[in-house]
């Protein structure tokens, strides 16, 4: 009887060890149940040189608009004056490159300038200039944003470059897709760099803990962000691996003398 009691006190001891690497933290721990905690739901995306965007005009008659949205092909019109799109190059990519000055280059209106600006603000600039020069009445444009993407490094389950459908993410939606934070991560150290800050700071470090993060600038996610989470030690892939096998063959060796020494 003491020698079965003592042989189940080993295995229970063995299979708590085992369970030690589990993760031991919560996420926004200081939230109140029943406390509203506001963050801003009209966030928008800001264009950047690099971006890719997605621009199409619409209006009641649509060979009006025509023209503006043939993205680098060409239009034709026919004996009878119908206006149609010829194909574009399948080489070439859609919508309208953001180059280094800021700049896209827009069909009919030429040159615009929307680096720095949000996606609403890049949208009535095109509308009203459109219609400043009587060329559409009263155009509709949409605007996305084709090549929205961020990186996901650290203590995570996934390390990786991500594409986001749309161009509206959070931190913690960025952390779900790469496979969630470990049980090495540092939950109040995840760090968010960007390319492009109102002031000359580069980065950002958070909290997951808090609340505080919906406050903060890089809640939402801008193109090209890198989101780092620190371990809590840093340790080479190998010692690690090591580590881990050399627990696993002690555990059972210790199963193995246990069952052989409560069977006698």
């Amino acid at each position: 009887m003491n020698k079965t009691f003592v042989f189940l006190s080993l295995m229970i001891a063995l299979l708590f060890s085992s369970c030690a690497s589990r993760k031991d933290f919560v996420y926004l721990s200081d939230m109140q149940m029943g406390e509203k905690y506001p963050f801003d739901p009209n966030h928008e995306v800001v264009v950047q040189s690099g971006d890719r965007l997605g621009i199409t005009v619409s209006c009641k008659n649509p060979e009006l608009a025509i023209p503006f949205n043939i993205q680098g092909g060409n239009f034709q019109i026919d004996r009878n004056g119908n206006v149609s799109a010829s194909d574009a190059s399948g080489s070439k990519e859609k919508g309208y490159f953001v180059d280094v000055e800021g700049n896209i280059d827009f069909p009919i209106l030429g040159k615009l300038h929307v680096d720095g600006m949000s996606v609403s603000q890049v949208k009535s600039l095109i509308e009203n200039q459109i219609k400043a020069s009587n060329y559409i009445k009263d155009p509709l444009v949409t605007i996305d944003v084709l090549n929205f993407k961020y990186t996901v490094l650290g203590a995570v389950g996934r390390n990786g470059t991500f594409t986001c459908d749309g161009d509206r993410i959070t931190l913690l939606e960025a952390i779900a897709n790469a496979g969630d934070l470990t049980a090495k991560a540092r939950i109040n150290r995840v760090t968010v760099i960007r390319e492009k800050w109102p002031t000359n700071a580069r980065c950002s470090f958070m909290n997951l803990r808090s609340k505080d993060i919906f406050d903060s600038p890089c809640f939402y996610l801008q193109q090209n962000d890198i989101v780092y989470v620190e371990p809590k030690y840093r340790k080479k892939d190998n010692e690690d691996r090591g580590f881990q096998v050399v627990t696993v063959l002690l555990s059972l060796v210790t199963t193995v003398c246990s069952l052989m020494w409560a069977l006698k």
